[in-house]
């Protein structure tokens, strides 16, 4: 018995030291080049960028274009060549390749979004009037703001947030902690429709997971996970909703088949695995040590990708909502989100540091 007890306590200290690692080494390589980034801005832009930890912008959100609502910090339009690759460095060592090209993909979609209505105008199929309204939102790749909170190389906690329409990305560090989320993306339109980038979906492997999963489960099954109600116009947890889902509704991960559940860990690993390996592997150890049979799917609307539709999946350590509504409903227009529960912004994380500082 004691041998067993013994085995079982060294599993434990080596999964945890494995996990203390791997979480070093994500932060570690983001910390490098953020240091990098700061070195090469020039004073002035240095006022813009860096702010205090105890700033509120670390710690509120928003994926409106910057016409509608202003962002913390320095967009990537006041930065130089030299200082956008740095900022690219970062990206590349915060996020997975693929979650790269998805965030890069959706700020290239800002520019495309004004060829879009540029087209419209030619075809005489939107007015001036129309045309302007469009183009005051302020779409397009430079107008896309990062923000430092705190000194990344001193020995406190600190954050970086890069934001603009469609992309909110929210780092928080302490040590060799690092929190990533709330993590929001979004793409209108969901498939591109016109010019050489006709058929192009930066969030397609999000949807298709997720209407697989839907049309997978049996009649009986279907009923249990789909809520009759309207399709939400957005995530329930929008950024200015002030809503949380507490809840867990739809059909639970127990009461599916084998193959099912598969489909399940698909969406999931699709989004955990947005983020560098290291981070990653360590949010998907954390959702399979909670167990998959206590993850919820739940479902609102069609089951047709080409209508209306919305799903959620709430497991104990995680939060995720995908909402394709879209202007007149025309289930086109993707917002989605990754939460790690009480860890938005490094809550968890924060308050293990300040207890251990303390004295």
């Amino acid at each position: 018995m004691k041998s067993v007890t013994r085995a079982l306590l060294l599993a434990f200290v080596v999964l945890t030291s494995s996990v203390a690692v791997a979480q070093n080494l994500a932060a570690e390589a983001v910390k490098k080049q953020v240091i990098q980034f700061v070195q090469e801005l020039r004073p002035d832009q240095r006022a813009r960028a860096l702010r205090t930890f105890s700033d509120s912008a670390r710690t509120r959100w928003n994926n409106l274009p910057v016409g509608l609502a202003a962002r913390s910090g320095i967009s990537l339009g006041n930065l130089t060549i030299n200082q956008r690759k740095q900022l690219h460095r970062i990206l590349s060592a915060a996020l997975s390749s693929q979650g790269y090209l998805k965030a890069t993909g959706i700020m290239h979609l800002d520019n495309l979004l004004n060829q879009y209505y540029d087209t419209l105008l030619v075809r005489k199929e939107i007015n001036e009037t129309m045309h302007k309204r469009m183009r005051d939102l302020k779409w397009e790749h430079q107008n896309f703001f990062t923000a430092i909170f705190g000194d990344p190389a001193g020995q406190q906690p600190w954050a970086l947030k890069l934001e603009g329409h469609h992309l909110s990305l929210n780092l928080t560090f302490t040590g060799n902690q690092l929190a990533v989320t709330p993590m929001f993306l979004g793409t209108d339109p969901a498939e591109y429709g016109i010019s050489s980038y006709a058929g192009w979906r930066v969030l397609g492997q999000e949807e298709d997971y997720g209407i697989m999963l839907i049309n997978a489960l049996s009649a009986d099954q279907k009923k249990v996970a789909t809520m009759s109600t309207a399709v939400p116009g957005d995530i329930i947890t929008a950024a200015n909703s002030n809503k949380r889902l507490i809840d867990y509704w739809g059909l639970k991960a127990s009461a599916m088949t084998p193959e099912q559940k598969k489909l399940l860990q698909f969406i999931v690993h699709e989004y955990v695995h947005n983020l560098d390996r290291d981070k990653a592997d360590v949010e998907y150890e954390k959702i399979s040590k909670a167990g998959w049979d206590n993850v919820y799917f739940g479902w609102i609307g069609s089951y047709q990708e080409t209508e209306r539709h919305y799903f959620v999946i709430n497991g104990p350590t995680f939060l995720i909502e995908f909402d394709n509504s879209g202007f007149g409903n025309q289930a086109n227009h993707i917002h989605t989100i990754w939460r790690e529960k009480g860890n938005d912004f490094g809550d968890d994380v924060l308050r293990d540091h300040y207890q251990s500082h303390k004295h």
